[in-house]
């Protein structure tokens, strides 16, 4: 998950992206689905996750991330949009997978797929 606040640098750690209090301070409203499925792997495999906050075109954001964190694999979401709404919306997807500088997947949503 990237997403953002144009002065923040640093990786946030999970508790901070789970407490609602300090996330209202950056501006932002953090997925509970999503964190959960973070904080669930992180215990899991018994790793720690962090989270970067990003602003601005995600497709350009995420390629700099890849850089600037630096990534060595990025695992990244499709949306499902349909083939018109991708067409004329653009892929951020195929256009990390195009253009980002590590080795990327894309997990497909399959719910969306015949829409």
């Amino acid at each position: 998950m990237l997403v953002g606040v144009k002065t923040l640098t640093t990786l946030i750690p999970m508790s901070e992206f789970s407490d609602p209090i300090i996330m209202k301070k950056y501006g932002v409203k953090p997925d509970p689905e999503t964190l959960d499925i973070v904080n669930t792997a992180a215990k899991q495999k018994q790793i720690v996750a962090v989270m970067k906050i990003l602003w601005g075109d995600p497709r350009e954001k995420i390629c700099e991330a890849i850089d600037n964190i630096p990534l060595s694999c990025l695992v990244i979401g499709n949306r499902g949009l349909g083939k018109l709404k991708r067409a004329i919306l653009g892929s951020v997807s195929n256009y990390v997978v195009n253009n980002g500088a590590c080795p990327v997947t894309v997990v497909k949503n399959v719910d969306n797929e015949h829409h």
